[in-house]
């Protein structure tokens, strides 16, 4: 019968929320096998075996938002702060381009200290001097208004992941000010501004259930995003999850399959996150369909102050300086890297 649910979710590309469920629950090894083997198919079948690197600026450690499982959380007075100048971002997009990276990710909390216009402006000068690359940006929850000016500016893609489409669930991984009505409406105004737009998950969060997992692949089979971030929640020590354990590898292996049979098409990242739990963890997440990774561009003395959850990766083949180890573990699976924008087929 689960096998069944994955060819039916290959074939139709959508299941009940019941279905979800079940298939959720009968994860186990064999069907995890089944799945992969399923998910590269599509992912050949749509890529070959191409994997799109984007390179990853991590902007600002400042946040105006305290959700509960964020190392960079508000109200953790022990986070290391800091704020990449323009003049910063420019030059490790200079020393980026030369290596192959034809994405630049933008990506930082919610960081009042840097108004949207300084956001818009930046994004129109990389976009002047790589015009053949995409940029993409991860900044968070913002208005209609500033979201409408990042585009027309030239961003091509936004990340913002839902976490949760359960709405009680929602609430229990972040303060009284945050909704997940606010997140879902940011997501639809994405839509409608003409952006790739990515959401996502985290694998194992507190209070996460099948039922909130369902809920999760549901919304994500009815929204249709063109990317798709998931990797296994890890804890911060600063953070009131603190002493919650890790998210599954193999469960998140599984799930990275299931989206891909899903949505044959979407852009599937093997997160840092993966990397971070298990040496070959971005490997394994190719093998199980993922097609996308996002090694750290950032100047190196500041890495490490972008700590979202403990023992975070940003070295070795998880950085830009590291993109020959990073080839030569993806030849390893019979993989390359491909040096173009990687965009959703179609756009």
């Amino acid at each position: 019968m689960s096998t069944e649910l994955l060819i039916k979710l290959r074939e139709q590309g959508q299941l009940s929320r019941p279905e979800f469920r079940r298939l959720l629950a009968a994860w186990e090894p064999g069907l995890q096998a089944e799945a992969a083997v399923l998910a590269s198919e599509l992912r050949e079948q749509h890529y070959g075996r191409r994997v799109f690197i984007r390179g990853l600026l991590e902007i600002s450690s400042y946040c105006r938002r305290n959700c509960f499982y964020c190392g960079i959380r508000r109200g953790n007075t022990r986070a290391q702060r800091y704020r990449m100048s323009p003049e910063q971002i420019l030059a490790c997009c200079k020393a980026g381009y030369p290596l192959g990276f034809r994405t630049f990710v933008l990506q930082g909390g919610e960081d009042t200290g840097y108004p949207d216009e300084l956001i818009r402006d930046l994004v129109q000068e990389i976009k002047s001097r790589y015009s053949d690359c995409a940029v993409t940006l991860s900044l968070g929850e913002k208005s209609f208004l500033a979201y409408k000016d990042f585009r027309e500016a030239g961003a091509d893609r936004y990340l913002l992941r839902h976490e949760t489409a359960d709405a009680a669930h929602f609430a229990k991984l972040h303060p009284g000010n945050q909704s997940l009505q606010s997140r879902l409406r940011c997501l639809q105004d994405l839509r409608f501004l003409g952006y790739q737009v990515g959401s996502g998950f985290m694998v194992g969060s507190p209070f996460q259930s099948l039922e909130t997992l369902s809920e999760d692949l549901f919304f994500l089979s009815e929204f249709k995003p063109e990317m798709i971030g998931i990797g296994p929640f890890l804890p911060h020590h600063d953070t009131p999850f603190a002493d919650e354990k890790p998210g599954s590898m193999e469960f998140t292996l599984f799930l990275l399959s299931v989206l891909r049979l899903m949505l044959p098409k979407v852009l599937l990242p093997a997160t840092t996150a993966l990397g971070s739990i298990h040496p070959t963890g971005r490997e394994n997440g190719v093998l199980a369909g993922a097609n996308v990774i996002m090694p750290n561009l950032s100047p190196q003395e500041l890495r490490g102050k972008y700590m979202l959850y403990d023992n975070k990766l940003s070295s070795g083949a998880e950085a830009a300086e590291g993109l020959r180890l990073l080839a030569e573990q993806l030849q390893t699976i019979g993989c390359e890297i491909a040096v173009d924008r990687g965009d959703y087929p179609g756009i």
